[in-house]
């Protein structure tokens, strides 16, 4: 039986979506798509998992659409309503979720990026584009990119299909953080136990919130943001983060959460 092609991996909070086709530097075919997009929505209806995290096996994180299925004829709006699928509940899902950059991360690997609320890329990794040079729009990143790196560099990565470092994608915002391939997992636990540290109900509200903020004048959402905070109120997680407060003016780790 063959391996699939999107491992799934849930331990200790944390779910673990692992692209896996390593031969091909995770080239992106619609099996695989319509795999990654089932995994991330059983991902945000786990409500054992807290942080969501997207690597890539093997020498790269992904190296964007596979040209071969493209040149064949077999990419078609299917591959396009999972992938969309996929990269909209990452973007919605009310958990943390980190991509893990390494090697080649062009292409589809860097729409599927952006789609995550926080990048993390090791120092070897190559950061670009490629669609309009094959013909197509990213389409996993074009209503995305602007917002994270400005309308500029956006138009320069889409348009030019520039391959950026790992330093360069750092210093435009494009990556939070860039570390050596040695210190890879010890930085993703780094973020992994800040995680914990945040309420998931306060995550999920604030994460919809800074969605809304880029297409709603804040005048208009004041009222929605009042129901935000009154559902934080009536979280437990509040109630935790309080009782921590007036015991021992500390902060509370809200993973793993009371089982009462």
């Amino acid at each position: 039986m063959a391996e699939s092609s999107v491992l799934y991996e849930v331990g200790s909070g944390v779910a673990t979506l692992t692209l896996n086709r390593p031969a091909v530097l995770n080239a992106l075919d619609q099996v695989m798509v319509a795999e990654f997009a089932d995994r991330v929505e059983a991902a945000e209806k786990d409500a054992d998992v807290w942080v969501v995290v997207v690597r890539g096996a093997g020498r790269a994180f992904c190296s964007g659409m596979d040209r071969q299925a493209l040149s064949a004829g077999h990419i078609g709006d299917a591959f396009y309503r999972h992938w969309i699928r996929a990269l909209n509940c990452l973007e919605d899902m009310d958990k943390l979720v980190v991509g893990v950059l390494h090697g080649y991360s062009i292409g589809g690997g860097l729409q599927l990026a952006v789609a995550c609320d926080l990048r993390i890329a090791t120092d070897d990794a190559v950061l670009g584009l490629g669609a309009t040079r094959h013909g197509l729009v990213p389409d996993g990143s074009i209503l995305r990119l602007a917002r994270i790196i400005g309308m500029g560099r956006a138009k320069e990565l889409t348009l030019l299909n520039d391959h950026i470092t790992a330093e360069a994608a750092l210093a435009m915002g494009l990556v939070n953080w860039v570390v050596p391939p040695a210190h890879l997992d010890r930085k993703i636990e780094e973020i992994v136990e800040k995680a914990f540290h945040a309420s998931r109900t306060a995550t999920g509200h604030a994460k919809r919130l800074l969605q809304a903020s880029f297409h709603t004048d804040p005048r208009d959402m004041i009222e929605e943001i009042v129901r935000a905070q009154a559902a934080c109120r009536s979280s437990w997680e509040i109630e935790a983060a309080n009782r921590a407060w007036d015991s021992a003016k500390k902060d509370v780790r809200f993973y793993p959460p009371p089982t009462s």
